[in-house]
């Protein structure tokens, strides 16, 4: 660079500290490469405790520094959605266990010699595949609408951005041009987000009260696919939440009945006072991808000349 151009630079940078609309005080981010770039080697410099707190890795994960993280876990989602312009989701729970309908002939094949329990097991999954394809169905048919309200794109679809029943809510949403959500969380066991999550989209927690937080503070609809405990835990979770006034009344779609009734005997609960009857009205059946839109159409009058306010 010329002699020129540092005089140039210098007197540009002069006259920006000098702008009424600027700053008083750097941003962080500036100050970070201040400290990066100090030349002083020196043993008060070099130590752990002279590093920037937010730059220093070893302490935001002390454990006094818990509040901070769970307050990182609920910022860092919130805003990047926001920026995304992601008004409201359509979130889409199920099992990371039932197979693809294109792969339930392996897998059937590949049982024929186990154990009867074990393959029972099998068969009983391969059966399910059916509920993959209706959770591709309906990604695909909602993220087809396109919908948009106040410049702020509504039902986006979202899912736990793993396998299974969560990999076709994505899927769908991206064989239909569609960007689409995933809440993943850290496991023990290696895992990653199935490919069809939106990659700027695509985010991972340490603690599940917050994932879970996320999964429902956009939610304009949930369908729920047969699952295990996990689906169990976001399904009870957000029944508790609008039986208790705590959230507003959304659809909650459950498709599978059979599997559902035969797992738990949600007439029980009302027949024993634990719940009352009008609770099990918080539920609506669905077998069908159409059959769920049908319903979310119904309950905010999309047919009508806009969508309603959220």
């Amino acid at each position: 660079m010329s002699d020129s151009e540092d005089v140039e630079r210098a007197e540009r940078a002069e006259r920006a500290d000098r702008d009424l609309g600027d700053r008083a005080f750097y941003r962080a981010e500036q100050e970070a490469n201040f400290a990066e770039a100090a030349p002083q080697q020196t043993p008060q410099t070099q130590h752990p405790a002279y590093r920037l707190a937010f730059r220093d890795t070893d302490f935001l994960l002390r454990d006094e520094l818990r509040p901070v993280r769970f307050q990182l876990e609920l910022l860092k989602p919130e805003m990047l959605l926001d920026e995304a312009r992601v008004g409201s989701t359509l979130v889409m729970y199920g099992s990371a266990r039932i197979p693809p309908p294109e792969a339930v002939e392996t897998a059937l094949e590949g049982a024929k010699d186990l154990p009867v329990e074990e393959r029972l097991v099998v068969e009983r999954l391969a059966e399910k595949a059916k509920y993959y394809a209706e959770a591709y169905k309906l990604a695909r048919l909602v993220s087809e609408k396109s919908i948009i309200e106040d410049g702020r794109r509504q039902f986006v679809v979202c899912s736990g951005g793993g396998p299974s029943i969560m990999e076709a809510a994505n899927k769908g949403a991206s064989d239909a041009g569609a960007e689409s959500i995933g809440l993943n969380i850290v496991l023990p066991h290696e895992q990653a987000p199935n490919p069809y999550v939106t990659p700027y989209l695509s985010f991972q927690f340490h603690y599940f009260a917050l994932r879970k937080m996320h999964f429902l503070m956009r939610a304009r609809a949930v369908a729920v696919f047969p699952g295990g405990f996990g689906t169990f835990d976001e399904m009870f979770e957000l029944l508790t939440l609008i039986q208790t006034g705590k959230m507003k009344p959304i659809p909650v779609l459950l498709f599978g009945k059979e599997f559902w009734t035969r797992v738990i005997d949600f007439g029980a609960l009302a027949r024993e006072g634990t719940i009352s009857q009008a609770d099990l009205d918080l539920i609506t059946w669905c077998e069908t991808a159409d059959e769920a839109w049908d319903h979310i159409t119904r309950f905010y009058e999309l047919h009508g000349p806009r969508l309603p306010e959220f």
